[in-house]
């Protein structure tokens, strides 16, 4: 790719950072490599970006993004009823998206394990997004009469993504493998799952208080 006659934009060099990082891994990759696929000097990078770490945080951030929350955002648009099932397909999706990158994309998400260690601030954005999108199907649930209103939703929308930490953080990654993986995960929805949604009783209890 040749950028010494064009404008360069943060996208060409994220995309020529990416791809460079695949080949070669996040350890060995410098920013010469990326600017050598760019056909610039290093320097142009530097105007970009300050240094190696800021430039895979970025790389990792947009990742995210698109591999992680994009395919995520379907279920707080979804047209079907709140249901605590819907929260299940939600929970099940983020583990099995992690879970396949972690196999399918392995200097990507070798990368992302690094940066959860190394910036806080990406970590804690990503973390947060994907609980505010838990908090927006808890509330269509709570609307529905089938999630419990317990007047605190976030605590809620946090409790469960924390709860099944295991089944989708990056220090884990090694624990996936596990012939008893899937097994495991839907034990222990069971019983979150018994801790936020409404029994019979208690909906049959609310019909009759209307």
């Amino acid at each position: 790719m040749d950028k010494k006659n064009s404008i360069l934009s943060k996208k060409d060099i994220l995309d020529a950072a990416e791809k460079t990082l695949r080949r070669f891994g996040p350890n060995k990759t410098s920013v010469t490599d990326v600017a050598k696929e760019l056909n610039i000097s290093h320097g142009t990078i530097y105007r970009h970006f300050p240094n190696k770490a800021a430039l895979k945080e970025a790389v990792t951030e947009r990742w995210l993004e698109e591999e992680i929350i994009a395919p995520l955002k379907r279920f707080t648009h979804s047209e079907e009823s709140a249901s605590a099932h819907l929260l299940k397909e939600f929970i099940f999706a983020l583990c099995s998206l992690k879970r396949s990158h972690a196999e399918n994309d392995e200097e990507m998400f070798k990368m992302y394990a690094e940066v959860t260690v190394e910036s806080t601030e990406i970590v804690e954005n990503h973390v947060n997004c994907i609980i505010e999108m838990l908090s927006l199907i808890i509330e269509k649930g709570i609307h529905a009469k089938i999630i419990k209103d317990i007047n605190h939703n976030n605590a809620l929308s946090r409790s469960i993504f924390y709860a099944t930490t295991r089944f989708h953080h990056p220090s884990h990654a090694y624990e996936w493998k596990s012939e008893t993986i899937d097994e495991e995960l839907d034990l222990v929805w069971a019983l979150i799952k018994e801790g936020f949604v409404v029994s019979k009783a208690e909906h049959k209890k609310q019909a009759e208080n209307k």
